[in-house]
């Protein structure tokens, strides 16, 4: 219920690129709020597209293709969507899941 009120559906192809392709598609937002996608591998490229597409990428507080990469494997949350649904979903506050589950990385 927020400002642009759209019924969504949950999907979860376990796979970040079909997600994101099926985003593109259909809209929605892709997202994997755990930093374990690492920015420059992972985080860039599929903001880029994203954005590319008329969406926007965050990390659940700022847009990814704004963070200075600290090094090579820095990790972080994705969340890949329309302007709209991104803005939202960062009006939220700390959307970001950074304690691990009981799994080390």
């Amino acid at each position: 219920k927020g400002e642009y009120p759209k019924k969504y559906s949950s999907r979860y192809i376990c796979s970040l690129v079909a997600d994101l392709h099926r985003t593109l598609l259909y809209g929605g937002v892709a997202m994997n709020p755990r930093d374990h996608l690492r920015l420059l591998y992972e985080g860039n490229p599929l903001a880029f597209i994203t954005e590319q597409a008329g969406g926007s990428g965050s990390d659940g507080i700022r847009r990814v293709l704004d963070i200075q990469p600290e090094e090579v494997h820095q990790r972080l949350p994705l969340f890949l969507g329309s302007p709209e649904d991104i803005k939202e979903l960062e009006s939220y506050g700390n959307v970001q899941q950074t304690v691990n589950p009981g799994y080390e990385m």
